[in-house]
């Protein structure tokens, strides 16, 4: 391969100088539209006929003019090279190294390409490994499996030549009728904020640029429906949407954020520079690429109808500080270049987003001389450790939610299996997993994984037993004409599982994911019908919800009930493993489940004026609270004490208590911290989780769990909108959930009202250690 600006000795090419050095360089040498075309991507393959995956697919997806006069001037991103259609991933990836090297070969200065996949449930390529879904992440309280994972997909990516994976989603669940609840890690900021930071941190140690998303406040649109107005108040958006992009920020280290569709407040914030410039940059002090959502660019024009143009579109993100189009060319091409021409848009502009996005070229290796792209004659997508941690992450994320003495199952003669999910591969799979993403519009190609539907994997759990089918009622049309059959199934058996929820899609092809709103929280079409007519047989009745988001339920005590958020390739074991008993439950709700089908949105980070009372009669307590699951074991709780009780606003507390297993098998306990600030200047939630601990014990065992609190973690919007700490009474609550605290106690916070700011302690240390 023969590039001239680098075999000639280009001083920009040179990875001995300065990085800032060699940009600079770069940038002074490249005419306007070299410059313009590395703030683009080009998406290849994608047509006007197939279905879309992503929004307003259609009315963008215009022909490509010939690819070397296309690229002639440069190309900063490739998008999608697997993620668009299935490609053998040895193909795949020779395919992507003879594209860079046509692309470097083609242009003036040789620059490749960054290439860039979706990585939310596993690399979204054909035969990659699908993993839990982000939801299934918060409900393991495992933030360092999650990490593990995120390496060990980053890895497979990096070896196909991938720079860049649009994951994590750190968008807080608000309302779950919201279809992309599935790609949330929960409800609470804390948490989404901890896992997220650790999924970040794991793709970003295998050299992936970790892709924020999606920059803010997207889940909390109005009535749950995809890109609807958001009209949130700036003090939630401050305390509940912003946290978990700090944390990954800071702890996580991402190189790179994706802007949210939603305006908020009529703002959206691919214009806004309040949000993506004086927050992010200059208060947070982000360095590395901001890229726009599909076609967020074009939005602001036929969406928002805050521009007119395509070219006022790219003058309005630009300025806002959006340094890449995605997925394809449209504003910022020849549209910028005429109002960069006239004037009309500074050069300058153009230049803060270039030197961006080539600074962090430059850090990937892509500038150096001796660059060669990746290629790999073989290509597993789905290595055995990265299954076995799939496999792990789905099983600590079954949560068992209710039993009244049927699980776990013990050998039964004759299992009566019932339900549309039970025998559907496709309902342990999200939205971004490959096969529910890409694969349904290909049908002729084989699945590409190892996934065995729960059926399959109850047939195999339970060999000595009769395991026999009935669907009952299709999962999201109200089709009742099965349900007699399932009946006369589970009246002549011993125990009848019955397996309900969702199947995930895009666009109203399924009952959750990305544009797959729910008007309510009632399961999806004949599945209540369904279930109330298994539960009146009298037959032990165990219930397992395979979903993307909480639905409804109101059987406490005449059902065993299990939640598994779309667990993956693996969930279909993992849950009849927790069925059998082989596996002990431990996932925790990372969302709580309503009793009621109305009544949202409400979560359990809600104020005193939000909780139950007499003064109305719409009574929103959940069926199962945030933080909720049980074990086949128990758990005790004693011994608090606190270092100290007067912690000046500056200042720390520990608190400690000793938690044992008083059962007769191993289990994992989730110590769960709560704080309360009874009087505020503002209304405060009556709990607010502040540490965690997921702990390992023994039947017998006992350990000491210890937080260590500092008083910057009670920070919150103050009444002028500053993050401050205030003096005064804080309530101390660890439990088992939200709902079910176990000891509380009391510190006091002395002092002045301290102002903080985004240097503040955002986590809680914890330690575990022996019980003396």
């Amino acid at each position: 391969m023969t590039i001239p600006a680098r075999t000639s000795g280009a001083a920009w090419a040179d990875p001995a100088r300065p990085v800032d050095e060699r940009v600079a360089l770069l940038v002074a040498e490249l005419t306007l539209e070299e410059k313009l075309a590395q703030l683009v991507g080009v998406w290849v393959g994608v047509s006007d006929t197939d279905e879309e995956v992503a929004p307003a697919q259609h009315e963008f997806a215009e022909p490509l003019p010939p690819w070397d006069e296309l690229t002639r001037p440069g190309l900063g991103q490739l998008t999608r090279v697997f993620g668009t259609r299935p490609v053998e991933p040895s193909v795949g990836a020779k395919v992507l190294a003879e594209t860079q090297r046509r692309l470097v070969a083609n242009s003036r200065h040789g620059i490749p390409a960054m290439a860039h996949e979706e990585c939310l449930a596993g690399f979204t390529a054909w035969q990659a490994t699908v993993c839990p879904i982000p939801l299934a992440w918060g409900a393991s309280f495992d933030p360092d499996a999650v990490e593990r994972m995120a390496a060990l997909i980053g890895g497979t990516m990096r070896e196909v030549g991938v720079h860049q994976g649009l994951a994590p989603v750190l968008d807080v669940a608000r309302d779950p009728r919201w279809g992309r609840t599935e790609e949330t890690i929960g409800e609470d900021p804390y948490l989404v904020g901890l896992v997220g930071a650790a999924y970040t941190r794991g793709l970003e140690s295998s050299g992936i640029v970790a892709t924020l998303k999606h920059f803010a406040g997207y889940s909390a649109s109005r009535g749950g429906r995809n890109h609807a107005p958001v009209s949130v108040g700036a003090r939630e958006f401050r305390d509940v949407l912003l946290p978990p992009f700090e944390m990954a920020l800071r702890l996580g280290g991402a190189r790179s954020v994706m802007n949210s569709y939603a305006a908020v407040d009529g703002v959206p914030p691919a214009a806004d520079p309040t949000l993506l410039t004086g927050l992010l940059r200059e208060e947070w002090g982000f360095a590395g690429v901001v890229v726009a959502d599909y076609f967020a660019v074009s939005f602001l024009e036929t969406m928002h109808g805050v521009a007119d143009s395509p070219g006022a579109a790219a003058g309005l993100a630009l300025a806002a500080g959006i340094d890449v189009e995605l997925p394809s060319v449209r504003c910022y091409g020849e549209p910028l270049a005429e109002l960069v021409r006239s004037g009309a848009v500074a050069e300058e502009l153009v230049d803060r987003a270039l030197t961006r996005v080539l600074r962090q070229k430059c850090e990937l290796g892509l500038l150096d001389a001796d660059w060669e792209p990746t290629s790999a004659d073989a290509v597993d997508l789905a290595p055995p450790a990265l299954r076995a941690v799939a496999r792990e992450l789905a099983e600590k994320s079954v949560v068992l939610l209710d039993d009244n003495g049927t699980l776990p199952l013990a050998a039964p003669e004759r299992i009566a299996v019932v339900g549309p999910c039970a025998d559907e591969v496709l309902s342990l799979f999200g939205c971004y997993s490959f096969p529910n993403h890409v694969g349904t519009l290909h049908p002729d190609v084989p699945l590409g994984v190892e996934a065995p539907t729960l059926l399959a994997a109850l047939r195999d759990e339970f060999p000595a037993s009769s395991v026999l089918y009935e669907p009952g009622c299709p999962v999201d049309v109200d089709d009742r004409t099965g349900i007699d059959a399932a009946v006369s199934l589970a009246t002549a058996a011993d125990v009848c599982v019955i397996a309900l929820g969702d199947r995930s899609g895009l666009f109203g092809r399924g009952t959750s994911g990305e544009g797959c709103d729910a008007a309510d929280l009632a399961l999806p079409g004949a599945q209540n019908a369904l279930l109330d007519a298994v539960l009146a047989t009298g037959t032990p009745v165990v219930l397992v919800v395979l979903s993307g988001r909480p639905y409804a339920l109101d059987v406490s005590g005449r059902a065993a009930v299990v939640q598994a958020f779309f667990p993956g390739e693996a969930g279909g074991a993992a849950v009849a493993g927790v069925l059998s008993g082989r596996v002990n439950p431990s996932g925790r709700l990372p969302i709580q489940v309503p009793r009621h089908p109305g009544g949202q949105p409400h979560g359990y980070l809600h104020a005193r004026l939000d909780a139950p009372s007499g003064i109305t009669a719409a009574d929103t307590t959940p069926a199962y609270a945030f933080g909720h699951g049980l074990s086949y074991t128990t758990f005790s709780y004693d011994d608090l004490a606190f270092d100290t009780t007067e912690v000046p606003t500056d200042g720390a507390f520990t608190v400690s208590c000793t938690v044992a297993n008083t059962g007769e098998r191993a289990g994992a306990e989730v110590v769960q911290l709560y704080l309360h600030d009874p009087v505020a200047s503002v209304a405060r939630p009556v709990r607010l989780l502040t540490g965690f601990a997921r702990v390992e014990l023994a039947p017998g065992e006992a350990k000491r769990v210890s937080m260590r609190v500092h008083a910057d973690r009670t920070a919150f919007a103050g009444v002028g909108g500053g993050l401050v700490v205030e003096p005064g009474a804080l309530a101390v609550h660890i439990g088992a959930s939200s709902a079910d605290t176990r000891l509380s106690g009391e510190v006091r916070l002395t002092g002045a009202v301290r102002s903080v700011g985004h240097d503040r302690v955002l986590t809680t240390d914890v330690e575990v250690s022996p019980a003396l």
